[in-house]
């Protein structure tokens, strides 16, 4: 088992338009449907798979092209120290005030760790100026909690090189994600 990290960043009228998050539904329109109907089905059935804007349901990444993926880490406090960089890296234009707070974040990359940790997905979201939106995720694969029977979009033989249970971020298990995040924070070196 692995995890995957995706990031999306793009115009909130675009993430808001739900006809390219959501998978397209499994019964077809009908000869006799109202036109706008068949082709919302058409551009959901054309758009869905490919689109790189974030799906609504997170196991739904591992749906999408392999090219979206911008990191694949075997330990979840890898994939949490990612998270937690692309946190600190757009925190400074985070349009909440509270969401730019350190200690917030670093209450964050705790929840990631954890969640992490015990093989669940995250996925983050933040208002930055209008009209952009910043959606992080993380998703584990190979098999998915949510999923299991999802393939791994980098294909067969893309398994990583964990084996067994997920290994925790906890202190004892090597450094402390959030921690780091904390110290960097207050130390200005992530802003």
């Amino acid at each position: 088992m692995h995890f995957h990290g995706y990031l999306w960043l793009g115009d909130k009228a675009v993430f808001d338009k739900e006809s390219t998050r959501r998978p397209p539904s499994h019964v077809e329109p009908t000869a006799g449907s109202p036109p706008d109907v068949v082709d919302r089905y058409k551009e959901a059935v054309a758009e869905w798979r490919v689109t790189d804007v974030p799906p609504l349901q997170t196991k739904h990444w591992l749906v999408k092209p392999g090219r979206l993926i911008q990191g694949t880490w075997a330990d979840p406090c890898e994939a949490t120290r990612w998270l937690g960089e692309r946190l600190a890296e757009h925190a400074p234009r985070f349009a909440s005030r509270a969401d730019r707070d350190s200690a917030r974040l670093a209450g964050t990359v705790a929840y990631v760790a954890e969640t992490l940790g015990w093989g669940g997905d995250v996925s983050l979201g933040y208002y930055l100026g209008r009209p952009s939106f910043l959606s992080l995720a993380v998703v584990m694969c190979s098999p998915n909690r949510a999923a299991p029977d999802l393939a791994c979009p980098r294909g067969p033989g893309s398994r990583g090189a964990a084996s067994g249970p997920v290994r925790p971020c906890l202190p004892a298990a090597g450094p402390n994600p959030a921690a780091e995040f904390t110290i960097k924070a207050r130390s200005g070196s992530y802003w």
